[in-house]
């Protein structure tokens, strides 16, 4: 797509008047799966808010490479190796800081209508330095610890400390359940907790909703919870595409969603959802 008649130059720059925020089935195993995932699930809500945190990443990520590289080719050039794990060390503590400034302001956010309200949680060292000292302090620890663990990094290839050893967690703020430990059902609510929280935060902090895709969002989830989040997604001051194999699900949305069926010729109106009235 072009912006200002011109292709964007960045992801940054499209972040800077849209965001967007997806759930989909298969993130139904994310908390039974690598950090990873976690990882860039929290990644997309932080670039929401800041932009730039896309770059800090990418940065640490490009240094960290570099890193991992001359560290399996043997070739330990002290100042070379330096100067990649300051830039580690450097993106790394902006981006961890980023995260945590996502975490705090989501944790305070109000419940979104009657759906369950959670907490995020992060599982990082670097976030637990920077919880007790100044960013620069963390900086130079950091520095210390890769350049202590040239020798381990070179044997297993990766980087035992930065960014990347960042993970998230999620808990439900009535009963403190952790993601982890829950039912399928009640790790999709906190997974869709989040989502909602997080669209009302961007409104109000950017002046815009981003974007709500959610794939099957009513699947796993009890009927109570299910009326709660179709009061929470007609209340929030955002743009919402769901889709569904069942057009009974969403009858509650009736009134207020225009409802689209697939056919071998394409998309037809649902007979069922008479199209909202424009504002």
């Amino acid at each position: 797509f072009r912006l200002d008649g011109a292709p964007p130059r960045s992801q940054a720059e499209v972040a800077q008047r849209v965001a967007a925020v997806w759930l989909t089935p298969q993130m139904d195993r994310l908390f039974q799966e690598a950090a990873g995932g976690r990882r860039r699930f929290l990644d997309r809500l932080v670039y929401a808010l800041e932009p730039s945190h896309a770059r800090e990443v990418a940065a640490h990520d490009t240094a960290m490479a570099g890193r991992n590289r001359l560290l399996a080719e043997g070739r330990r050039d002290p100042a070379w190796l330096a100067g990649l794990e300051d830039s580690m060390a450097r993106h790394a503590v902006a981006a961890t800081a980023s995260r945590m400034a996502l975490v705090s302001r989501l944790n305070a956010a109000p419940p979104p209508g009657r759906f369950p309200a959670v907490r995020m949680v992060l599982d990082c060292p670097i976030a637990d330095r920077l919880a007790g000292a100044p960013a620069l302090a963390v900086e130079d620890w950091l520095r210390e610890e890769l350049a202590a663990g040239r020798g381990v990094d070179a044997a297993s290839g990766t980087a035992a400390r930065g960014a990347h050893r960042c993970d998230m967690g999620l808990r439900d703020a009535a009963s403190g359940l952790a993601a982890g430990l829950a039912s399928t059902g009640q790790q999709k609510a906190l997974l869709i907790g989040v989502v909602l929280a997080h669209a009302g935060l961007l409104a109000t902090a950017r002046g815009f909703a981003p974007l709500l895709l959610l794939d099957e969002p009513a699947v796993h989830l009890d009927p109570e919870r299910r009326a709660a989040l179709f009061e929470a997604l007609v209340l929030l001051p955002a743009q919402v595409f769901i889709t569904g194999t069942d057009s009974a699900t969403f009858a509650p949305l009736r009134g207020h969603a225009e409802a689209l069926r697939t056919t071998g010729a394409g998309l037809e109106p649902d007979p069922e959802f008479t199209p909202p009235m424009p504002a």
